[in-house]
């Protein structure tokens, strides 16, 4: 099949700052912060540079001072859902909007699928019981919800009232890949859907792409109906391989975009799956999500939380969680975050998911006590979700 070309400035699109990819601990894709080299197989830091500062916006009228910087400036809310006592969560791991704006919010509390208006008011509400455990949500332009649970192994997708319409995968029985956890280190070999997967997206012929993530290292293709159509992707390193392949988007041309997390890249592919090219600029990317201008927006964890046990610590001025933007040619429009302040309005601990609506507003989710406040390592208050309006 003819090769679907993309983007010049994403073919090939890498930052300085790549190091060794065979190198024990942190990957791939450290922010341009650091010079790495690999000395007696042991990672040595080197601070080159900085990255360029922008000035800060003037606050607004409301006294909020924006985010982001270039066009992409926006204010930000960590109070933005009005949310009634009786809907408890713990955190906040997906979210997504769909025609008409609604934005629903997939969590790990009493009721897992909260549909609220764009002013933060309930719409909607269901979804209990019927999840292991909240990951990832799709809604495709029929307003179809479709629900990613890794614990149970499945993917779902249900009208946007919660009926059942298709399930793909077994509850409760995970593939052979050889892992005897969740750990990604565990896996031995890829293997058929799905082990732990993580989030899904549709092509614009309606095909499911998932991103079969924690206890495997493959991208399924599967046909509107459900049938598998391929497979590809190997634990490792190299082109093609993953360790965590954790997000996932396709473009207008029907490019996949996967967020390759442990190996700080994003990598991209044709719809047969071939590599294409790949992007390092990044920090641990969790989900990556386009607007309506193809323009690239990236959830990044960063360096400070959702650590692997045994992982080398990263030097002290490793970016935290945060987001970034990038035009179709590869240009970085906007960033923000850094985890300096992950409790403060516009900073993140564990940005996890991220969706932008029909007006340019951002969405952004975070795991915040999976990824390290059930250990102590921000305030259980930390907000998990928080929407960032256009400037």
């Amino acid at each position: 099949m003819p090769r679907r070309q993309m983007p010049k400035a994403f073919r090939n699109f890498t930052s300085p700052c790549g190091w060794n990819r065979r190198a024990a601990g942190w990957p791939i894709g450290m922010p341009t912060l650091f010079k790495c080299q690999l000395t007696e197989r042991k990672l040595r830091f080197m601070t080159i540079e900085k990255q360029e500062s922008h000035n800060s916006p003037p606050r607004d009228q409301q006294g909020i001072s924006p985010v982001g910087f270039g066009g992409f400036t926006y204010s930000a809310h960590d109070d933005w859902e009005k949310r009634p006592a009786e809907f408890e969560w713990i955190e906040v791991s997906a979210v997504a909007t769909d025609s008409q704006d609604r934005v629903y919010v997939f969590n790990r509390g009493t009721c897992p699928v909260i549909v609220f208006d764009r002013d933060g008011s309930v719409l909607d509400s269901w979804g209990a019981g019927k999840f292991a455990r909240a990951h990832g949500i799709t809604i495709g332009p029929d307003d179809a919800v479709y629900c990613v649970d890794d614990l149970d192994h499945t993917v779902s997708k249900y009208t946007r009232d919660g009926q059942l319409l298709l399930k793909l995968g077994t509850s409760g029985q995970p593939s052979d890949t050889g892992a005897t956890s969740i750990d990604f280190r565990t896996i031995r070999y890829a293997g058929p859907p799905f082990y732990f997967p993580t989030n899904l997206a549709l092509s614009l012929e309606g095909e499911i792409y998932v991103a079969d993530g924690y206890g495997n290292a493959c991208i399924h293709k599967f046909a509107p109906d459900g049938r598998l159509l391929l497979s590809w992707g190997s634990p490792g390193v190299g082109p093609g391989e993953f360790r965590v392949p954790h997000g996932i988007a396709v473009d207008t041309v029907g490019n996949i975009f996967v967020a390759d997390r442990e190996n700080c890249r994003i990598q991209v592919f044709s719809p047969q799956g071939e590599f294409l090219s790949e992007m390092t600029d990044i920090a641990r990317p969790c989900q990556v999500s386009f607007d309506a201008s193809g323009n690239l927006y990236v959830a990044e964890l960063g360096f400070r939380a959702g650590i692997w046990p045994g992982t080398p610590a990263p030097p002290p001025d490793a970016t935290g969680g945060r987001i970034s933007i990038f035009s179709s040619r590869g240009e970085l429009l906007s960033r923000w975050g850094g985890g300096n302040n992950p409790t403060s309005p516009g900073d993140f601990f564990a940005p996890h998911d991220i969706c932008i609506d029909s007006r340019g507003d951002v969405y952004v989710a975070e795991v915040v006590m999976s990824a390290g406040g059930n250990r102590g390592l921000v305030s259980a208050t930390c907000h998990t979700l928080q929407k960032f309006v256009r400037q």
